[in-house]
């Protein structure tokens, strides 16, 4: 897989994170905050080997730019 760094969040100092990047294959991934919270994790149901990162609101309009 090749990524290519679409944007870090202007707003995290020192290291741009959460961040966004495109791939070769159509697709995103993105780099976020830990998501830990029981309640959450159960309403979501996760299946194995599937994970899930949180960002803010602040960089959706991002997603567009690497399209």
């Amino acid at each position: 897989m090749r990524l290519t760094l679409i944007a870090g969040d202007p707003n995290s100092v020192p290291d741009n994170s959460p961040t966004l990047y495109r791939t070769d294959r159509g697709s995103w991934v993105i780099q976020g905050w830990v998501v830990d919270d029981p309640e959450a994790l159960a309403a979501m149901k996760i299946p194995e080997g599937e994970t899930c990162v949180e960002i803010p609101d602040r960089m959706i309009p991002f997603f567009t730019q690497g399209q």
